[in-house]
């Protein structure tokens, strides 16, 4: 009787054993918003589940820059624009590249059209907002493409280090401020300003967007393959939770609203915004087009005597994890 418990004990432990979830911690690049919303479905609906994976996703914020939570190993993997990760890895942090379920940019300048800008020979003169904490480095290198200083001189434009809100706007401090195409510039119609009294500039349109939204691990973890086999089963869920998130847009922005313990949101501006971002996902099955890289790398050596980065990367990406996801 006793070997029968005692191996039953065993068979117990053992079977735990094998279904004991991985942990992957994912560090966002803002607040729960449907920015995020595959993920928050992928977790919803219980896909990461299903790929044996316990997720926790942290939210970011204004204080929070997702490239020093996983170089502090507060995460195992972080949403991070693409400009800002290559310049950290430039800078020693070797970021890698695993996923990109965004295939387009959202990002824009959004101007009052009684400033009389029309067209980006307009702007010099003007102030411009411009956000920072590594998301100035697009606005940064289409000035540069475009030649024009960004040192207030007479030629030049004015940068206003832009908070995370449309207020310079509003308040008319600045000419034009940044804003994407799913948030903020919806926070300037809801403020009672027309969309004919605007005049918008989409980075995509200007031939100068760069990839947003990527999902970038520590490149010394590739090197293990329990880290990388985790990593697929993450890229695969998230994914399934992406394309569940285009299909469904109304319940995607639900299932963000109920994530959000802050109570910030709101049902109609997170349907909205959801809308807008599986614009951005549609076209993406979560692998890097290499193409589209080479135009971001482009773009951000354009920087004249400040480029963002000095020189083309190397190893900055990997198809390793997708080829093995989307098999």
């Amino acid at each position: 009787m006793k070997k029968l418990v005692t191996g039953a004990i065993f068979l117990a432990f053992a079977s735990a054993g094998a279904w004991a979830a991985d942990d992957v911690t994912l560090q966002l690049k803002w607040v729960t918003q449907a920015q995020f919303a595959g993920y928050y479905v992928a977790k919803d609906k219980g896909f990461y589940e299903e790929e044996g994976l316990n997720v926790t996703i942290k939210p970011g914020g204004p204080d929070i820059a997702p490239t020093q939570v996983i170089a502090g190993g507060g995460a195992d993997v972080i949403v991070e624009w693409m400009p800002a990760a290559l310049a950290a890895r430039e800078k020693g942090l070797p970021l890698v590249n695993i996923a990109q379920p965004y295939k387009s940019s959202g990002m824009m300048l959004t101007c009052l059209a009684e400033t009389g800008i029309t067209s980006p020979k307009d702007f010099p003169g003007k102030t411009l907002g411009v956000w920072f904490f590594g998301n100035e480095y697009p606005f940064l290198s289409w000035m540069a493409t475009l030649g024009i200083p960004t040192d207030g001189s007479a030629n030049g434009v004015t940068v206003l280090k832009q908070g995370f809100n449309v207020d310079p706007l509003l308040q008319k401090q600045a000419a034009c401020i940044s804003t994407m195409t799913y948030n903020e510039y919806w926070q300037v119609i809801d403020a009672g300003i027309t969309p004919e009294q605007l005049v918008t500039f989409k980075y995509e349109d200007e031939g100068v967007a760069t990839l947003e939204d990527g999902l970038y691990v520590m490149e010394e973890n590739l090197k293990d393959p329990a880290f990388e086999e985790k990593m697929v089963k993450f890229v695969r869920a998230s994914m399934k939770g992406w394309k569940y998130a285009e299909e469904n847009p109304d319940e995607a922005a639900m299932i963000v609203l109920e994530n959000d313990e802050t109570g910030a949101q709101t049902e109609n501006h997170q349907k909205r915004m959801m809308g807008e971002v599986a614009k951005l996902t549609a076209g993406s099955n979560g692998a890097l087009d290499p193409a589209d890289y080479e135009r971001t790398v482009k773009v951000l050596l354009g920087g004249g005597s400040d480029p963002v980065i000095s020189k083309a990367p190397e190893g900055a990406y990997t198809l390793a994890i997708t080829d093995k996801a989307l098999q």
